[in-house]
């Protein structure tokens, strides 16, 4: 088995991404939208891998960004049901072409004194930082797309991961369009 480590922000062709898709919707802020939209997914048997919802510039609107995988057949039904919800302002797919598409993950591990200067080549090369130093663990902070926060934890495993937090994708539009 082949592994790649990807150390840039650039898109990367996977076989595992064929399936992957990220959506952004704007919904209006009331209590229920979510669960309504997640059953939309449900239904068409798409699985939410990262979902990330926030206030929006307006305080009456949400912003979400949803990774979901599911057959590619299928995500147009499923973008034009989002779409019919009720509450939902516009829902579409956004693809590394036309946006820019970021997780931020925090990764506890075991470091050693010894260790130290190793696990902070591994942390500098995919432009982390250190949060957290104890006598006998770390905590790097690392940004970017989900192949280089795989690729990090992957060069981090070798420390013995204590424990990892991902906050899932954001995304935005590239260009004067909204998002």
């Amino acid at each position: 088995m082949t592994q790649t480590i990807v150390t840039t922000d650039t898109p990367v062709e996977s076989t595992s991404s064929v399936n992957s898709h990220t959506l952004s919707i704007l919904s209006k802020n009331e209590p229920g939208v979510l669960m309504r939209i997640c059953q939309a997914f449900a239904r068409r048997a798409f699985n939410i891998d990262s979902l990330v919802v926030s206030e929006g510039y307006q305080r009456d609107y949400a912003r979400m960004t949803i990774g979901i995988s599911g057959d590619p057949e299928g995500l147009e039904q499923i973008v034009k049901q989002v779409n019919k919800l009720i509450d939902v302002i516009h829902c579409c797919e956004h693809t590394a072409e036309n946006s820019v598409v970021k997780e931020l993950a925090l990764i506890k591990f075991m470091a050693a004194r010894e260790d130290r200067s190793e696990a902070l080549h591994v942390i500098e090369h995919f432009g982390g930082k250190t949060v957290d130093l104890t006598p006998t663990s770390m905590i790097a902070m690392i940004q970017g797309d989900s192949a280089k926060i795989d690729a990090a934890e992957t060069m981090l495993g070798q420390f013995h991961i204590i424990e990892m937090v991902r906050t899932g994708k954001v995304v935005m539009v590239r260009g004067e369009e909204t998002t």
